[in-house]
């Protein structure tokens, strides 16, 4: 796994918000999110892909996790009348960990990431959520990346 610290701009977001339990059922909203990004012409080589799940199952009941499928848009993208919703991820400095864009890597990476943060003495900025990021240049190499904010 390799870590980078990185100043992530804000971005404005379009997203589709599921609650519930974490797991298999992301990946269907996540599904649904490209299906009305592609069908807006809104994925391209340089296109950046969001998941944020907004709780810590430790500390919220699984059945109220909330998980978000994200894109992000030109600040000039005018909200439609949808299921979408729109949003901004305020940015910041963020401790980047690539990994390979496999189930068993990222769940290996949640897993690891906390401890190496206290490694590297840095400390989670619980104010911003945790980004997992699919930028197209790296899904094409087979990399996805976990961004954990930092103070």
């Amino acid at each position: 796994m390799e870590i980078n610290i990185e100043i992530i701009p804000s971005y404005k977001i379009a997203y589709i918000r599921r609650t519930g339990f974490y797991g298999s059922e992301n990946v269907k909203v996540m599904e649904s999110l490209k299906n009305w990004a592609r069908e807006r012409h809104l994925i391209n080589e340089s296109s950046i892909i969001l998941g944020i799940a907004q709780d810590n199952p430790r500390f919220t009941e699984p059945k109220d996790c909330r998980y978000d499928a994200c894109i992000v848009v030109s600040d000039e993208f005018e909200p439609e009348n949808s299921l979408i919703n729109f949003g901004e991820i305020i940015g910041g400095k963020y401790c980047v960990f690539k990994i390979s864009h496999t189930v068993d890597a990222m769940q290996k990476a949640w897993e690891e990431i906390f401890s190496e943060l206290s490694k590297r003495n840095y400390a989670l900025d619980e104010g911003r959520p945790i980004l997992e990021r699919y930028a197209m240049q790296m899904i094409k190499n087979h990399y996805s990346e976990i961004c954990v904010p930092i103070v």
